[in-house]
């Protein structure tokens, strides 16, 4: 709906973008009211819906009635934050019998429910407020001025979705929907929660709060030593290391898992990142062992695997936390030996060029445990 007055230089025509779908009862104002001479009334014709976060527009319509071009300048005021409001303009000047637009636009805080303290005894939050445009015109040739006022009712309220499922009628009561909003905001996070409530169950998108709820829903046992993303990996994947554990394949994917390092399961094992091989021999057999070649007498070890670790840069392994995940992993009666090498090769500091490590006599570059 829109609201129009003409006068001997201008006429203004204000339309509203976003409209209340229902008023106070206090702005009694009908369509066609007038307030001193040369300006339009504040009436529901010209209210404009205001929500937080969300922008709202009045277009504002200026069409030149005189015989002269006219030079316009637009100020808004109000009761409401000057920062509220900004306004858009085609140009300043409007040729004779033509006509410009210019725009209106508000923008509220999106917390701006949140951002007021409770009020007090007797005291309200302000909703509603009143806008004026007063529009100044000058006739460059003559340096006659006029100046045109319009005003409108600016209404702050929630975005609510409970009128919708009333009948029509109430929608009409603005006290309906700002009560309903009440209800609704306690108790449609619950809703939500219920609509996502996989997203809360599952490990890799589950809130940080929930994730040693879902570590104790598996039996797992938190890590502080890694980062929170691969703690959600391990949660996930407690089971499947559960299923393999004691075994050289739910070693290297609980390794995998801690470490970052990849499984690399297309590459021979000399070449993989996380290797782990095992200690096999018939031992001394009367007659079809040779000492020194493929038997040894006494200080044989076995059940003894051995862990090699590739990593890709320095530093990228844990080694107190690999060793405590082998210890937990593997069988009580195996004996291990654990080797972390470290990378031949790393980005140059000051070129970003690969060059070689040096290996120096009795470095941490390569360290062993046994």
């Amino acid at each position: 709906m829109t609201q129009s007055r003409s006068s001997q230089a201008i006429s203004l025509l204000l339309t509203p973008m976003q409209i209340p779908e229902a008023l106070p009862a206090e702005s009694g104002l009908q369509p066609g009211s007038w307030v001193g001479a040369g300006a339009i009334a504040s009436s529901p014709s010209l209210s404009l819906l205001l929500r937080p976060g969300e922008p709202s527009e009045m277009v504002v319509q200026i069409r030149n009635l005189g015989a002269h071009s006219l030079r316009l300048t637009l100020q808004v005021e109000g009761t409401f934050p000057q920062e509220w409001c900004q306004v858009g303009m085609e140009g300043t000047e409007v040729p004779m019998g033509r006509q410009m637009e210019a725009v209106l636009r508000f923008y509220l805080p999106t917390d701006f429910f949140e951002q007021h303290q409770a009020p007090r005894p007797g005291e309200t939050l302000k909703l509603n407020y009143q806008g004026h445009l007063t529009v100044h015109s000058l006739e460059p040739e003559s340096g006659w001025q006029q100046t045109e006022t319009a005003s409108f009712n600016l209404y702050v309220r929630p975005h609510s979705l409970y009128p919708k499922f009333l009948p029509a009628i109430y929608s009409e009561v603005d006290f309906v929907g700002r009560f309903l909003k009440v209800f609704e905001q306690g108790f449609e996070p619950a809703v939500q929660t219920l609509d996502s409530l996989w997203a809360h169950l599952d490990p890799l998108t589950a809130p940080g709060a929930l994730l040693p709820f879902l570590a104790h829903w598996v039996g797992w046992s938190m890590l502080p030593q890694i980062s929170l993303d691969r703690q959600r990996h391990l949660i996930r994947s407690a089971i499947s290391i559960y299923r393999w554990r004691g075994t050289r394949r739910g070693l290297r994917f609980y390794l995998h898992l801690v470490t970052g390092l990849p499984l690399d399961e297309h590459l021979p094992d000399a070449e993989k990142h996380i290797e782990i091989s095992e200690s096999f021999s018939r031992g001394f057999v009367v007659g079809t062992a040779n000492l020194g070649e493929d038997a040894i007498l006494g200080g044989g070890r076995p059940f003894h695997f051995t862990v090699n670790l590739r990593p890709d840069y320095v530093d990228q392994i844990d080694e107190a936390l690999v060793r405590r995940v082998i210890e937990q992993e593997k069988p009580a009666f195996c004996t291990y030996d654990l080797f972390v090498k470290a990378p031949e090769y790393q980005l140059c500091c000051y070129t970003s060029q690969p060059c070689r490590l040096s290996r120096l006599s009795g470095s941490k570059l390569a360290t062993v445990y046994s």
